[in-house]
C-alpha cells in the first residue's frame, strides 16, 4: 500500500488527468445521450447539435476538474480565471479541429483498416492519443501556469 501511495504522489498530476479525462468522456457521452433522448432528436442535424452541446458540457467539466484537481490552480481572481478559461477553451477548440479533420484524414491515408469491424477506429484511437497528449501539454504549460513563489 505504501508503494501505491508513493507512486500516486510521484505521478499525481498525470494520474488525476487520466481519471478526470475518463470522467470527462462519461460526461460527454451521457449528456449526448440525454440531449438525443430527452429532446427526441432523430435526424442527422439534430445529432450534430447534441454532439456540440455534449462537447460544451464536457469541456466545462474538464475545465473545472483540471483547474481544481489536476493542475491545482486555486485562484479564482477574475483576471486569472478568465485567462485560464479562455486559454483552455481555445486549446480544446484547437485539438477539436485536429480530431474533426484528423480522423477522416488518417482513415483515408493508411489507418482505414477496420478494427472490431469499424472502419476508421484505428484513426480515431491514434488521433485520440495525440489529442490527449496535446491537451495535457497545453493545460500544463499554457493554461494553468504555476507561478514561482
Amino acid at each position: 500500500m505504501e508503494k501505491l501511495k508513493e507512486l500516486y504522489s510521484k505521478y499525481k498530476e498525470i494520474i488525476n488527468y487520466l481519471i478526470f479525462g475518463v470522467l470527462t468522456t462519461v460526461v460527454n457521452w451521457a449528456t449526448f445521450s440525454l440531449f438525443v433522448k430527452g429532446i427526441g432528436m432523430t435526424d442527422g442535424v439534430a445529432y450534430n447539435v447534441a454532439n456540440v452541446l455534449s462537447w460544451v458540457c464536457a469541456v466545462l467539466f474538464a475545465f473545472v476538474t483540471n483547474k481544481l484537481f489536476v493542475f491545482e490552480s486555486k485562484t479564482w481572481a477574475p483576471a486569472t480565471a478568465i485567462r485560464e478559461f479562455f486559454s483552455f477553451i481555445s486549446a480544446r477548440l484547437f485539438t477539436g479541429v485536429i480530431e474533426w479533420f484528423g480522423v477522416p484524414f488518417l482513415t483515408n491515408h493508411g489507418l482505414g483498416t477496420p478494427l472490431f469491424g469499424v472502419k476508421g477506429l484505428w484513426a480515431k484511437i491514434t488521433i485520440s492519443v495525440i489529442v490527449v497528449v496535446l491537451n495535457y501539454i497545453f493545460s500544463k504549460f499554457l493554461v494553468f501556469i504555476k507561478k514561482e513563489p
